[in-house]
């Protein structure tokens, strides 16, 4: 058994253990469903906490945020279909903070396997287990490619459950056997053709018993579902009219924005607040815990007040510059690793002969959402209401009534538009301070704006890394590879925040992206090393997966040189050996790209593969050499989601993907000087600009056995990609992230 194997058992041995003297209590709550959140408002009819009839159409609750990734048309189609209803007669909406809506998926997603590889009967119970798990806490999250995987089994039973109880209820109306009857279009149609509308049966279907395990449709009776279907938030936000948290306006309503320590994680130990307080319009000045607050009677007020505050901090409690920031991560490699997660063959003991090594580095990122984090929050009469743009509603609404000491029923959240989330509003720090503020102001809604720089200078940051790379090169594949990778713990650091403790065991996030690639390599070795640096760090669109991919994917580049392989066919020899569907994608990406054909001069490709998500990527990127800068000129994608129920929507994530990706390949960075974030706003911590967009191609194959991700997906191959084109192209191996501080982009 590998070693990952070991470690893996061994924690779901532990973890069952632990509630084994709670064990028929919690099988008998596990069974259970959750309770229905929602409540029938007039001329409503609830079936169910995903299904709301109405007379002119059906609105569907998609719990899960829209950040942009069109969750919520796949979401809300999944229920349409099996409805039998017009893409016209769909709503969809949030919905509340609520235990029904709990992601089962990323409970069992977060175990330390690889996702392309058969499960053992063991594995297999570990991830019931922590789907379990995930139930019983009420995890309501956003996140890790999920929202569609968690939610194509539940939302369409929903849906099939609710269209049964539509046609018993015509049925029983109209005396006849339900089974001569069929729905189309929001109605129930009668053997003589005659129609009844969802809407005049709504009543009476609802107040009937569910039916328990209806089947949903066969793929081959899909209407809605594997179309492009236009997107239900497209039309609001391309006329301006959408909902965003920073759009909020309510009557009686004040502003509020914070200055916080810029010495992340100290303590504040004296302020000086006088010239804020004496601004014309500031209303308050508050300490709320590691911040300073202002309410003024507006947001441009409330944030040159903020500015002008003085704050004394106590010392950072990490390494106050980036240089030493980077010199105690590398020391995290003279301790035991944390976990090793893949050591397969005699694994690093099998380093002998030429032996090739090179060390990686990347920066800590931010997320910069292009909305900044606000949140509104009404405290009144014992009933407190948040609204804000978020990807935890339930964590959020938990954490707000303890500190407002208020039972969390009243506590409503409400989800608008999210203007980006990438995982930083998986968080909850905004919306507790704008809860502090509403405190002091019982009564009045106060809606909280952060600053950009606020923003930028805040964040819980993608972490630095350093992967200390090897190989050892057979006839035309390596033979042997190691990839030992230090790094703060994003797992841990989050649990922290969320639980209160770091929980033990292997960190799956740590080595996301290198230890569960499908590659064939006969002694194939993994280790993670965790470093304790207390910059705040948390989740970032593709976790570990955005560095592993760069260092992995570089030094395979870097292996197959050392031979005078061509890299696309060393990858395709040592993925068609482990998993059949990631080596179509790379074989449809290096045909899509003109992989091996003579490009113009000044012209290269480079090339990058990741599984990540449930989803193999590859990607060929071009550059060009224009007058001695570069340009980022093509990328060709190929992708495989297993089931595809929205082509143009999974093109359009996988582009979002890439453009992160490359951004952060070219010019993201966060460094620190005096314990200090260095950067300030987009000048400094900027993005791809519309004139350095590559054009960009992308296939959808549906090879692959189960239904992959796609929010994330995009974004691992970027940056390894870009990072060998520009090695083809100008012979310099790059193995430290931003790129522009070694090439000079256009």
């Amino acid at each position: 058994m590998s070693r990952a194997g070991r470690i893996a058992r061994r924690s779901f041995l532990v973890a069952a253990a632990s509630v084994a003297g709670g064990a028929a209590f919690g099988y008998w709550q596990y069974r259970r469903d959750p309770a229905n959140p929602l409540a029938a408002g007039e001329g409503e009819a609830v079936f169910n906490p995903w299904v709301v009839v109405r007379a002119d159409g059906v609105t569907v609750i998609t719990p899960r945020a829209e950040m942009g990734q069109g969750a919520q048309t796949t979401l809300a189609a999944l229920v349409a279909e099996e409805m039998d209803l017009g893409w016209d007669q769909v709503r969809a909406e949030h919905g509340p903070a609520a235990a029904a809506y709990y992601n089962g998926f990323l409970g069992e997603a977060g175990l330390p396997f690889p996702d392309y590889a058969d499960k053992s009967a063991m594995q297999e119970a570990a991830q019931d287990f922590f789907g379990a798990v995930a139930k019983l806490t009420g995890l309501q999250v956003t996140g890790g490619s999920s929202s569609v995987r968690d939610g194509f089994d539940r939302m369409r039973a929903a849906g099939a459950t609710a269209r049964a109880m539509l046609v018993r209820a015509a049925a029983d109306r109209l005396g006849i056997d339900a089974a001569s009857l069929k729905t189309e279009a929001g109605a129930v149609i009668a053997p003589d053709g005659s129609a009844i509308t969802y809407g005049d049966l709504a009543t009476e279907a609802a107040a009937l018993d569910p039916p328990r395990d209806v089947a949903p449709k066969p793929r081959a009776d899909w209407r809605l579902l594997g179309h492009d279907l236009p997107r239900l938030d497209m039309a609001a936000k391309a006329t301006g009219t959408a909902g965003f948290g920073i759009d909020v306006r309510l009557p009686g309503m004040v502003h509020a924005a914070v200055r916080a320590n810029p010495v992340l994680g100290a303590e504040i130990e004296r302020f000086d607040a006088a010239e804020a307080k004496a601004m014309p319009g500031v209303h308050k000045v508050l300490d709320i815990g590691g911040a300073v607050a202002v309410i003024a009677a507006d947001t441009w007020t409330a944030m040159r007040a903020a500015e002008s505050i003085a704050i004394t901090s106590a010392p950072a409690p990490y390494p106050e510059d980036t240089e030493a920031i980077f010199a105690k991560i590398a020391a995290a490699f003279g301790e035991a690793p944390n976990d090793t997660l893949r050591n397969d063959g005699g694994g690093a003991d099998a380093l002998t002969g030429e032996v090739i090594e090179a060390e990686y580095r990347v920066p800590y990122l931010a997320h910069a959402c292009m909305e900044p984090m606000n949140a509104t929050a009404l405290l009144d009469g014992g009933q407190l209401t948040i609204w804000t743009g978020n990807q935890a509603p339930t964590l959020i609404r938990d954490r707000a009534a303890g500190l407002a000491g208020l039972d969390r029923d009243n506590v409503t959240v409400v989800t608008p538009f999210l203007g980006g989330g990438f995982g930083r509003r998986g968080e909850f720090d905004a919306a507790i301070q704008a809860v502090k503020i509403a405190m002091a102001v019982p009564g009045t809604p106060v809606k909280l704006t952060w600053s950009r720089e606020e923003d930028m200078r805040h964040d819980f940051y993608r972490p630095a890394a350093i992967a200390r790379m090897a190989g050892v090169m057979g006839r035309d594949t390596p033979e042997a590879f190691s990839a030992r990778i230090a790094a703060p713990s994003v797992n841990r650091a989050a649990s922290r925040r969320i639980l209160g403790f770091a929980p033990p065991g292997p960190d799956r996030l740590l080595t996301e992206g290198a230890f569960d690639q499908p590659y064939h390599i006969p002694h194939h070795h993994v280790a993670g090393h965790i470093a304790d640096v207390d910059v705040p760090v948390g989740f970032w669109r593709s976790v570990g997966n955005s560095h592993n991919a760069f260092f992995n994917e570089c030094f395979l580049d870097e292996l197959a040189q050392s031979k005078g392989l061509d890299p696309v066919a060393m990858r395709l020899r040592m993925l068609a050996a482990e998993h059949a569907p990631s080596a179509a994608v790379m074989e449809r990406a290096a045909q899509m790209a003109g992989w091996g054909r003579p490009r113009p001069a000044g012209r290269a490709l480079g090339a990058a593969f990741c599984y990540s998500f449930g989803s193999p990527v590859a990607q060929i990127v071009e550059v060009a050499d224009e007058d001695g800068r570069i340009r980022i000129a093509r990328v060709w994608a190929a992708v495989d989601v297993g089931t595809a129920l929205d082509r143009r929507n999974i093109e359009a994530q996988v582009v979002s993907g890439i453009v992160y990706g490359l951004s952060a390949a070219v010019m993201g960075e966060i460094t620190f000087a005096g314990g200090e974030v260095e950067q300030f706003n987009f000048p400094d911590y900027d993005g791809l600009r519309m004139h350095q967009m590559p054009a960009v191609e992308v296939a959808v194959l549906e090879a692959n056995a189960t239904m992959g991700g796609v929010g994330e997906i995009g974004t691992p191959p970027a940056a390894p990609a870009l990072a060998n084109a520009v090695f083809a192209l100008t012979g310099k191996r790059v193995r430290t992230l931003p790129l522009w501080h070694h090439v000079d982009f256009v």
